[in-house]
């Protein structure tokens, strides 16, 4: 019999007190900018760790860290670890310029009257190619600012379409932290949870595409903006999307981005080589702190599970979810309530994912649905609240270039990640009956 514990889920409370709750103090209290990132995240997980480490006093310190050295000795966490350095570097090389490339190209191609349903297309791309969707909002804001400016465009719609795309792409993609979180946890093909992904997120971005054209057509225009841009500079993002699709192993397909991007941006002088490097170990650097998250999760969940907390949490899921499409539904919004309280859903995933492959041996779910279900609600939740890391980026870019803007003026333009919940219901709800019919 496994041991049900609910104190053993003690350390979970401790990490979630302290970074909430300092978070909310920084953000809300003192009025620093970015609070909830100014909170050393990693020592919020080493205190949590402590505090499991201070639990049963039947286990020796020894045998404490034999079984968190467990946790962490697993094929799936050295794998994360790895894809997610790559996947750094690769952003690190195609830097800026070539997604406002991107953006530009689409820009002059389209009509003005389409300028915004442009910037919702060309985060989506952007964001799955680089999978990172704070790094496209950083990129595209200051361009959907001065579509605004130009064309006569509400400025929150136009930011609110960015957002929504970056999530988009965020959930899809192939090289995003989340995506490579949910995968290795859950252990299932990349490719196998886009699939099972993507029918999900193309009603809602359709849906979405559909309601930024009638707003535009509600809108009168008075210009439009027109940049140079360098067309070879999409090349990598293409080779990273089309490799993954395909189902190339990801560390060739990120290996092709990454020798394409260098060479492209060697050859068209966009970069000295001593500042291509640079880059590299920069885009390689952002990484290290989710790697840390990554492997002090590890080691955190491994005692928690072997107190019995995870048991006791399974439980208590049981007594009000039940029944496959229930486990669906409570797996969503255990992730969701994780990546609320920390504003991070990496973080929401990693943490949820031992929890949640317990769940899926428990009520039956396969190892590329949870993925999806972890990826997918982490992602809605983190698309609409005001002090996500996406919102805060999003806001910031705007204030600098002189505009006032708040993360309320922006929410109700949120339109991609209710509809991504809708769609996500749909798909737990509905569409497996049909399919079973």
């Amino acid at each position: 019999m496994k041991k049900n514990n609910p104190k053993a889920l003690l350390p979970i409370v401790v990490f979630l007190v302290l970074y909430l709750g300092l978070g909310i103090l920084f953000e809300y209290v003192m009025k620093i900018p970015m609070g909830f990132y100014n909170i050393p995240i990693v020592t919020a997980f080493l205190a949590a760790i402590l505090t499991a480490c201070l639990q049963n006093r039947e286990l020796k310190f020894d045998d404490k860290l034999s079984i968190m050295a467990q946790g962490m000795a697993d094929k799936n966490i050295i794998t994360m670890l790895l894809i997610f350095l790559t996947a750094g570097t690769f952003v690190g090389v195609v830097g800026r310029s070539s997604a406002e490339s991107v953006a530009y190209f689409m820009l002059s191609l389209i009509p003005a009257r389409f300028a915004v349903a442009v910037l919702f297309v060309v985060a989506c791309f952007v964001s799955t190619a680089m999978g990172t969707s704070v790094g496209t909002i950083t990129l595209i804001t200051p361009i959907a600012a001065a579509v605004s400016a130009a064309s006569g465009f509400s400025l929150p719609l136009c930011v609110g379409s960015v957002m929504g795309g970056a999530m988009f792409g965020d959930n899809l993609s192939f090289i995003s932290d989340t995506t490579i979180a949910a995968c290795n946890g859950q252990g299932c093909a990349m490719k196998d949870k886009f699939r099972e992904n993507f029918w999900i997120a193309l009603p809602a971005a359709l849906v979405t595409l559909v309601l930024i054209l009638v707003l535009s057509m509600n809108t009168d225009l008075n210009g439009s903006v027109t940049q140079e841009y360098n067309l070879i500079q999409i090349i990598p993002y293409v080779l990273v999307l089309i490799g993954g699709v395909i189902g190339i192993n990801v560390f060739v397909v990120l290996l092709a981005g990454i020798v394409s991007g260098a060479a492209i941006m060697l050859v068209t002088g966009q970069i000295a080589p001593v500042e291509l490097i640079g880059n590299m170990g920069s885009g390689a650097s952002g990484m290290f702190e989710t790697c840390m998250v990554a492997v002090l999760v590890s080691a955190m969940c491994a005692l928690i599970r072997d107190y019995g907390g995870f048991e006791a949490l399974l439980s208590a899921i049981r007594r009000v979810f039940k029944g496959k499409k229930g486990g669906q539904l409570g797996m969503g919004l255990l992730v969701c309530a994780m990546d609320i309280a920390t504003a991070n859903n990496t973080v929401a995933i990693v943490m949820a994912n031992p929890i949640a492959s317990e769940m899926s041996a428990e009520y039956g779910i396969t190892p590329r649905k949870a993925a999806s279900i972890l990826d997918t609600f982490s992602c809605i939740s983190q698309g609409a609240i005001p002090y996500g890391a996406q919102m805060l980026v999003a806001l910031s870019a705007v204030n600098e270039l002189g505009y006032e803007l708040s993360a309320f003026d922006v929410i109700p333009k949120l339109f991609y990640p209710g509809l991504l919940l809708i769609s996500s219901l749909i798909f737990i709800f509905v569409i497996p009956d049909r399919k079973k019919a």
